[in-house]
């Protein structure tokens, strides 16, 4: 079954317009979502990088992102919310692409660094062909 959802940016838009008629909060076996209703359409919010229905694993979290956006008042539905059935998702991947980012991010700045010490050089320069001239000497007298 495909479900219509509207992103964050657009949910922050609508509150902040005050056309957001109401928020419900439903329960799932994996935590909460939330349908949000303005005019005549009612969106789940999706999740920024999968675009699928957003879960939060915790109400407090929820509660907090949507007082974040203007919307206080909404209603929960805790029917089929199961909080045996949560289960810790680990993703050791994750891991290991933060650590990654960290080395590229140290690279990038000490690149950037060795290029602004190059280019803030003041020392005298040599033009490429007189120094391909001195490397063929010095090859020739070798």
């Amino acid at each position: 079954m495909f479900i219509e959802t509207i992103d964050h940016a657009t949910l922050s838009k609508l509150a902040e317009a005050g056309v957001v008629r109401s928020a419900h909060v439903v329960g799932h076996a994996g935590g909460w979502g939330v349908l949000v209703k303005y005019g005549t359409t009612e969106r789940a919010l999706a999740a920024q990088r999968s675009h699928q229905v957003r879960i939060f694993r915790k109400l407090e979290t929820l509660v907090e992102y949507l007082k974040g956006v203007g919307i206080p008042r909404f209603e929960v539905d805790a029917v089929n919310y199961d909080r045996n059935s949560l289960t810790a998702t680990k993703r050791p991947d994750r891991a290991a692409a933060m650590k990654d980012a960290h080395v590229a991010a140290a690279y990038t700045k000490w690149l950037k660094a060795e290029v602004q010490e190059a280019l803030d050089d003041t020392s005298p320069t040599i033009p490429h062909d007189e120094a391909m001239r001195r490397v063929r000497a010095a090859i020739k007298s070798a």
